[in-house]
This record gives C-alpha cells, sequence and structure tokens, in this order.
C-alpha cells in the first residue's frame, strides 16, 4: 500500500479542522463586545465557549493572535470531553504550535476525539498507525480507524481501506471488500480509485469481469490526467478490448501518457507511428519515440523495448537513424513539450 503523504494532508486536515470550528464562530465586528462575552462564558467553564474561544486566538479572530492561549482554552475544553477541542488539540500537539511538539500526546488526543466520532481525528488516526508517527507501525489499527473514517465518507480514508483490503496489510485480504471502497472513492471521483477499480473490472477479481465498466472507468481517470489509465485506455483501444478497436483513440492515449514519460505508451505510440495504425506511417517518428522509451525505461520491460527501437532503426537509413535520435533528445531535453 502507498502511504499518504505526510505533509499536504496534514495541512488538508489541519484546514478542514479549523475551517470546521471557525463556521460555528459569530462574525466579530470592530469594537463588538462578542469577544469579551465568548471569554466570559469560556472562563466559567463552559467547554463550547473553551473551543471558540481557543480557535479565536488561534486565528486572531477578535483577539490578537496567542497559539500559547489558543493551547490553554482548547485544553480546558478537551478535558471536558469536547471532540473539537480534542483534535485541535491533538493538531497543535502534532505541529508543536504553543507547546512543545510531542507527536504521542497528538495521538493520545486524537483518539479520544475519534472514539466520538470525528471524521477528521478517525482520517489522522488511520494515516498516524500506517506511517508509525509517534506510535510503532500498525496496519491493523490504520485500518481500523481508516474504516470508521470511511464509513463517514472520507474519501482518502475509503481509498487507503481498499488498498489495504486489496493487498490484505493489516487487514484479511478480500477483494470484494476491496471493489467495495474503490467503487465508493470512484463515485467520488478519485483517479487513483477508478484507475484500481477498472483493473479489477478487467480481470473480474472481487468484482463483475467487465470490459465495458472497465473502459468507462479507465476513461473517467484518463480524463483527470491518470498517465495509467491513459495507457490502459489505449491498449483497450488498439485490442478493442470493453470498446470498439479504434487504432486512432489507442494512438490519442498513448500520445497523452507519452507526454508524461510513461514508457510504455511511448513504446506503443512508436509502434503505431512504425505501422500506420491509427496515424499516419512515420518511421522517423516512430524511432524517435522508440528511442525516448528506450532512453528512459528500466527493469524488465526496458530489453524488449530496446528490441522494438533496434528494429525499428534497422529499417532506416544513417541519416534517418542519426536524426530520429536527435528528435528523441530533442523530445526529453523539453519536458515532452516539442516532440511532434
Amino acid at each position: 500500500m502507498s502511504v499518504p503523504g505526510i505533509s499536504l494532508r496534514w495541512i488538508t486536515l489541519f484546514t478542514t479542522a479549523v475551517l470546521f470550528t471557525l463556521m460555528s464562530l459569530p462574525a466579530f465586528t470592530q469594537g463588538s463586545s462578542a469577544p469579551a462575552e465568548m471569554i466570559a462564558r469560556a472562563e466559567l467553564g463552559d467547554a463550547n465557549a473553551q473551543q471558540a474561544v481557543g480557535v479565536m486566538y488561534q486565528m486572531g479572530q477578535g483577539v490578537a493572535p496567542d497559539v500559547v492561549e489558543a493551547v490553554r482554552w482548547y485544553t480546558m475544553a478537551a478535558e471536558q470531553g469536547h471532540a473539537m477541542a480534542q483534535l485541535n488539540l491533538g493538531m497543535m500537539y502534532n505541529f508543536g504550535m504553543g507547546l512543545q511538539q510531542d507527536y504521542a500526546e497528538a495521538v493520545k488526543w486524537f483518539q479520544l476525539a475519534g472514539e466520538q466520532g470525528l471524521l477528521v481525528a478517525q482520517a489522522n488516526l488511520g494515516m498516524i498507525y500506517a506511517n508509525g508517527q509517534g506510535v510503532p507501525q500498525d496496519m491493523a489499527e490504520a485500518a481500523k480507524w481508516y474504516g470508521r473514517a470511511a464509513e463517514q465518507g472520507d474519501l482518502n480514508a475509503q481509498l487507503y481501506l481498499a488498498e489495504m483490503y486489496f493487498l490484505g496489510q493489516g487487514i484479511t485480504q478480500d477483494f470484494e471488500q476491496a471493489g467495495k471502497w474503490y467503487r465508493l472513492a470512484a463515485d467520488q471521483g478519485d483517479a487513483a480509485a477508478q484507475y484500481s477499480l477498472a483493473t479489477m473490472h478487467l480481470s473480474g477479481q472481487g468484482v463483475t469481469q467487465d470490459g465495458d465498466e472497465a473502459a468507462a472507468l479507465f476513461s473517467r481517470a484518463a480524463d483527470q490526467g491518470h498517465f495509467s489509465a491513459m495507457y490502459s485506455l489505449g491498449v483497450m483501444y488498439e485490442e478493442g478490448q470493453g470498446v470498439a478497436q479504434d487504432y486512432a483513440q489507442a494512438a490519442r492515449w498513448y500520445r497523452e501518457a507519452a507526454g508524461q514519460g510513461y514508457f510504455n505508451a511511448q513504446n506503443n505510440l512508436g509502434i503505431l507511428y512504425g505501422n500506420g495504425q491509427g496515424v499516419e506511417q512515420n518511421s522517423l517518428r516512430a524511432g524517435m519515440w522508440l528511442n525516448v522509451a528506450t532512453k528512459i525505461a528500466f527493469g524488465q520491460q526496458r530489453a524488449q523495448i530496446q528490441q522494438n527501437r533496434d528494429n525499428l532503426i534497422a529499417t532506416l537509413s544513417p541519416e534517418q537513424a542519426a536524426e530520429a535520435e536527435r528528435l528523441a533528445d530533442r523530445c526529453i531535453e523539453s519536458n515532452y513539450s516539442n516532440c511532434d
């Protein structure tokens, strides 16, 4: 399973938590007595007011920004069991805002908020246990918390849970459950989920084998720029699998994926140019793409791609072979913007 990138995910979750809380605060106008009234309620022990005052100090809304004061008020509310305050206090510990950074304390407060059903805290915990941040890595705990967040509709949790079911990581391998969660994430527009679900429909693994559905899902993901989906859609058009065979569409999608540096697509596009399938036959263009693919390919596929290149180059004159090489270098140096 690919563990989520921490930085961007944390920023997203932190922003979500704060904005969610801010929505519950009144709009303070200059000179308004509302901040003082909120603070007075907080000093009387009102947990909702304490949480609100914490956000006021953190965001500088109606008061001067002061993260130390924010932590103090979050702590008072959190100790009374206020779920949003527990989440925000966990965030402060996680980032070291207003106090010393302490991942273990962050986990403690996230768990308290998560047990109360707060989605953001549950999603945080899934990521924390998957990455082993502040706690020993525990994929079973990650699956548990991702599952709770996924049930509440969190897209990323649905995707990560699907991957864990597919791989049997931290949870019993179950392709039907993987398909279920990929479907839910795919229906929310996630390209990675659409791609993974499409591959399952191609093989019939955990879902009904359905080439039409696979093609539709690859198309949705490809339209969002998912280069593996672009390549897979190109293969389906080339082979007439799930769609009517259409070499022009195959060439189109191979070109899209080739422009993102996907060497399998570059190889296939070169072959189409060599055969004149879906594009006008052009041995020089074929040589260019096969050279590009050979230059960047790696792993077991590189030998076959290089053989395809060598077979094509053998049909060219020395001058044409040199030109194909020059065009390939220009294509790569331009980051695929000057390849046509």
